[in-house]
Order: C-alpha cells, then structure tokens, then sequence
C-alpha cells in the first residue's frame, strides 16, 4: 500500500531555524537563511560496513518505491527528503533519517513537505525559550600533551617518507545540568557563521564550511578546505594574516593534498571539470582558511552515477583523512586513540530526484542520548613542517564555534 507525500507551497517566508509544528526538530539544513528543516521521524535506518553507501542507496530507493507523490512546488530540495549523516570510518555507524514533515526555503520561495493522508500541518514561529544549564568542560591538560605527542610521531613518519598527510582529530567533552537544545545551538551558530552550512541529523549538530559534493541534475560542485590562520580581532591585522596564508608553503602543500584527492574523485564521473589554479582565503568569523571550489559535469556515460556514488568516490578525502589515504588511516587508527563517529563524515540531504547536498561533518557536535553532554570535535592536517604547538593552537580555534555556542546558552 502506498503512502502519501505532499508538497505544497508556503505563502510566508520563515526563519527555518525558529519554526516549529507539533513535531520535535529532528533535521536540518541552512545556509544563510536557505535551506531545509525536519521535524518528526518518519523512518529510521542504521548502516555500517564497507557497502554502507549501496545498503543507504538500495533503502532509499526502497522508501520512494512506497511513496505515492503529490508534488506541487517541484525544484531542488521537494517532495520526499532523506537527511544522512555518514560516519568517517566504515566500522561505525551510519544514520538516514526520512523526517514526517520538512520545511523548504530556497531564493524566496518556502514549501511545506509532509507525509500521510493528513491536512497541510500547522506552524508556528518560537523564540528560544529552553531553559539553559551549567556548562562544565573536562580538564584538557592532558589531552594537550598526549595530542602534540601524537602529532610529533606524524610529522617524524611524513619525514621518514612513510606517508605524506596525516588529518590528526582531538575532541572535548561538556556537560550540562539540563538538557542541551539543538535548535538553540544551531540558533547561535546561525548568527555567527551564517556561510557556512548549519546541520543536525540524529543528535549531530554543527556548522560546517566544507562541502564535499553538491549535485543539481548534471553539475557538481565541492568546496575544498585545508590551511588555517587564526583571526585576530583587527581588521589591517587579518588582512595581512590572510596575505601570509595565501603564501604560506605549509598551508599551500596541505590545501593542494586535499584539492588533488577531490579533483581525482571526480575525473571518472565529470567532463568540463573546473579546478582553480590558486585558492581563495575564506573568512569565517574566527578563523581564515584556503579553499577552492571544484566544478564539473557528469559525462554521459557516467549519468547514472548518482550521490551516493560521488560520497563513496570522495569520502575521505585529504581534508579530514591524509594522502596516501589508507596510508593515513593506518595512521589516523594508531594515533588518535579515539572513535570518531560521525564527526569529519559526510552529512547533509538527497531527493526524489537525486539531487542533493552533502557536507563534510567538521566544527560539530554530538550529542549524548540524554542530551545532558555533547562531544565536540577539531582536527588539524600534518605535513612535514607542521608544529606541534601550532596545529594545537588551531585545534583549539577549530572548538572555538561549539564551545561559544554551548557557553553562551
């Protein structure tokens, strides 16, 4: 028996991250006030193993096969939803959630998804009413210590010629008294780094500036990261700080890593592909970075490749992983004693019609069952004249995001 889903379109323009029906917020997806937000859990699926990305395709395409579909709006982004959230290694796992109601606003134009032979569901607009708790952070001494320790035996293998990158990860855990509230958080990030792309699937909540891949019919896109200045506050200071990383040969050799292995990923699939000679410096509220975005175009013989099939050609890339890649897994398991999760994996949405976006899961979160702690993430890229006191430092910027957002509660 098939299942209804309806879109329809929205004569009012709201603010993604403060609406709300009768439904939890479960999903979402913003970018300077664009984007996607879903309430309730219409169905869930956990996928683990080296197939995870067939097993996620084959359940999607099996949920669409159920829907009866009543499309009113069409474009990018309507009709049936699945928000992903992949995890960075194959052995942990992976959550799809299809949400019973989405949101959609995109270049002035707002609709309403939702499934079930129901009446269009009702909204409403809420401030940020959650009660906030303590925060309290764990002691991060030893963590410093034992992390530059780490560092140091990557930098000593790249030089010995035994890999070339290695993406080192550290996180911090904060508790709280009372439950942590994810719409609040994204609220507080939404304010401070309104480019980047603002995600929740499943617990997992942050602001990412990366993404891996964006498919709109033929087109794809990816915006590539690697090589971090901090900002320092002083408008002529950071300008000159953006000058010394677009010249830095550390930075440089790190960001060209990460371009190589994403422009690699895409050769097999696109024609036309676009990479840029030099990167860019993006700026974000506290930090600078290098980055480059790379475009292309399916070729023909490559149509049939879909999302599911560009995340598995590009996930890990440089940016969150190193080069060679398995190399620096190998290195990534030895070193950083800790299970990644979802952090630094693909995460984002796709549709009915095989569009979709998905990021890189960086300058996050997860949180706990309970929703009384959150562990928070950072990494940095190690090449041969990295130092272990700096890429600290910028381990710590790269908190910097989370750790306002939940202290400012």
């Amino acid at each position: 028996m098939s299942v209804l889903i309806t879109t329809e379109m929205l004569g009012e323009h709201p603010t993604l991250s403060s609406m709300n029906t009768d439904l939890d917020l479960t999903s979402a997806w913003i970018r300077s006030g664009d984007g996607l937000v879903g309430f309730g859990e219409y169905k869930k699926f956990i996928v683990t193993g080296e197939d995870r990305f067939d097993q996620a395709r084959a359940w999607w395409n099996d949920q669409l096969s159920e829907f009866k579909i009543n499309n009113n709006v069409h474009g990018s982004g309507t009709g049936p939803l699945l928000f992903a959230s992949f995890a960075f290694d194959s052995t942990s796992p992976s959550v799809l959630v299809i949400p019973e109601i989405v949101l959609g606003q995109k270049n002035g134009k707002s609709w309403i998804t939702w499934i079930g032979d129901k009446n269009q569901p009702g909204l409403e607009k809420i401030s940020n009413s959650s009660i906030s708790g303590e925060i309290t952070w764990q002691d991060a001494a030893k963590d410093e210590e034992v992390w530059r320790q780490q560092v140091t035996k990557a930098i000593t293998a790249i030089k010995d010629g035994l890999v070339e990158k290695v993406v080192l990860a550290r996180d911090l855990t904060a508790t709280s008294t009372k439950e942590i509230d994810a719409r609040t958080l994204l609220q507080r990030l939404e304010i401070e780094y309104p480019s980047t792309w603002l995600f929740l699937v499943n617990g997992l909540v942050g602001a990412t500036p990366e993404l891996l891949v964006r498919l709109s019919k033929s087109l794809v896109t990816s915006r590539v990261l690697a090589g971090t200045i901090r900002k320092s506050g002083n408008e002529d200071r950071d300008l000159a700080l953006a000058a010394s990383l677009a010249k830095s040969s550390k930075d440089l050799e790190e960001h060209e890593y990460a371009v190589k292995s994403v422009a690699d990923g895409l050769a097999p699939f696109c024609s036309s592909t676009n990479v840029p000679e030099s990167p860019f410096v993006l700026h974000l509220a506290n930090v600078m970075h290098l980055a480059t975005d790379v475009t292309g175009v399916l070729n023909s013989s490559a149509r049939q490749a879909d999302v599911f099939t560009l995340i598995e050609q590009l996930h890990p890339s440089a940016a969150v992983c190193g080069t060679p890649t398995e190399v620096a897994k190998k290195y990534i398991s030895q070193l950083e004693q800790m299970d990644r999760g979802r952090y630094s994996g693909p995460v984002g949405w796709i549709d009915a019609q095989g569009d979709g976006e998905i990021a890189i899961a960086l300058r996050c979160g997860l949180l706990s069952e309970n929703r009384k702690s959150i562990r928070i993430f950072a990494g940095c890229g190690i090449v041969a004249d990295s130092n272990p006191e700096k890429e600290f430092a910028e381990s710590q910027s790269k908190l910097i995001p989370m750790r306002t957002a939940l202290d400012t509660l």
